[in-house]
């Protein structure tokens, strides 16, 4: 099979230089099914539009959908045009307007994050545990009788309980770590779904695996679970992760590339670590300051990703470029995964300095504290 792909792939270098681009998207943008597949269509409730004006609405969107759109010939070349990049990045960084809502959650003399008012306001019930302070500036902290990170989680954990999913949905019994900055101190660990309740900072890791033929960038792309809890159906990298409580980007990483597509250690081992993104996003009850470590990994021409743990419907390997044209074009990526394939653009010299406000573009890729 593998053999058989690697031919296919090299028989559209051919085509796609004799600008036959419409037969590779017929035969060559092949999909590989995940194991634990989903086949039932993802609702989309939005609509998206680039900055040239065409708009891709839809219920549901396909594969189909997503070759359609990104075709050079869908819309005006828009290549240069960095429009629908700002875009994306703005529905990172929303409710900047709304911080005044937040009051400091400190814990021994550190901004580890925010809290809505109201939000605090309910944490008062719970008196053992959490302080709503009003000196030197209204502020939330931690009972000074949890001395002990072990306590302080204990304790939390009990109370995230007792709020219930009514409150914070989405419990999935995965730790974060609270702390100040990366690699700082921690002073103890989170509930992951409460994680943008309290404003802590959020660690990930996001992977860009590609494949190079003949000169040219292709990037596996993975298609949501239809049963995921978040961003059902959409486009995602082909590894990415949370960085859950007691280990290293690395070793996550590598886990990551097992359980989401099947990669040995012997290739994930070669994943370069290239930077971050980070954004900051205020929605309800919701702040969350997320920063997504990146990294790159080269994969072997006849390499198939196989999803092991039920989360990617499927993959696609797609042309650098035509991935481009959909961020631009639409919303089908989950929104984070712009951020860091625009980063990738850069790197590797899809987006030019020639392009209008390049420098501003490049300096929002990291608009919340990368800290």
């Amino acid at each position: 099979m593998a053999c058989n792909t690697q031919t296919i792939r090299h028989s559209f270098i051919s085509l796609y230089n004799s600008k036959c681009s419409h037969v590779f998207t017929k035969n060559i943008l092949t999909t590989f099914p995940a194991r634990f597949s989903s086949r039932s269509s993802m609702k989309l409730a939005t609509s998206s539009r680039s900055a040239s004006g065409i708009s891709f609405s839809s219920s549901s969107f396909t594969w189909n959908d997503v070759v359609k759109v990104s075709q050079p010939d869908y819309s005006p070349d828009d290549s240069s045009d960095l429009n629908g990049y700002f875009e994306k990045i703005k529905i990172c960084n929303r409710g900047s307007e709304l911080q005044s809502e937040f009051v400091p959650f400190i814990i021994q003399g550190q901004v580890v994050g925010y809290l809505h008012n109201r939000f605090a306001w309910q944490l008062r019930r719970y008196g053992e545990v959490f302080v709503y302070s009003e000196d030197k500036g209204c502020h939330v902290t931690l009972n000074s009788k949890l001395k002990t990170a072990e306590d302080r989680t204990k304790a939390v954990g009990e109370v995230i309980k007792c709020l219930g999913e009514e409150v914070i949905p989405g419990i999935r019994n995965e730790l974060y770590p609270v702390t100040s900055s990366f690699g700082a101190p921690i002073f103890f660990s989170l509930e992951r779904a409460a994680a943008p309740y309290f404003g802590i900072k959020a660690y990930g890791v996001h992977m860009n695996g590609y494949v190079e033929i003949d000169g040219q960038k292709f990037l596996w792309i993975g298609k949501r679970s239809q049963v995921k809890p978040t961003y059902p159906g959409m486009l995602d990298h082909l590894v990415a992760g949370g960085l859950p409580h007691g280990i290293a980007c690395g070793e996550n990483l590598m886990k990551e590339c097992e359980e989401e597509a099947g990669i040995p250690r012997s290739i994930s081992n070669g994943a370069i670590p290239v930077g971050a993104v980070s954004y900051m996003d205020i929605d309800g009850y919701r702040y969350k300051r997320d920063v997504l470590v990146c990294y790159d990994l080269k994969l072997p021409e006849d390499f198939i990703p196989e999803n092991q743990d039920g989360e990617v419907e499927s993959f696609k390997l797609i042309p650098i470029t035509h991935v481009a044209n959909v961020i631009r074009r639409t919303e089908f990526f989950k929104p984070n995964c712009s951020l860091v394939i625009t980063d990738f653009l850069f790197r590797h010299g899809y987006i030019c300095p020639e392009s209008f406000r390049y420098l501003d573009l490049l300096q929002s890729l990291r608009r919340g504290d990368c800290s």
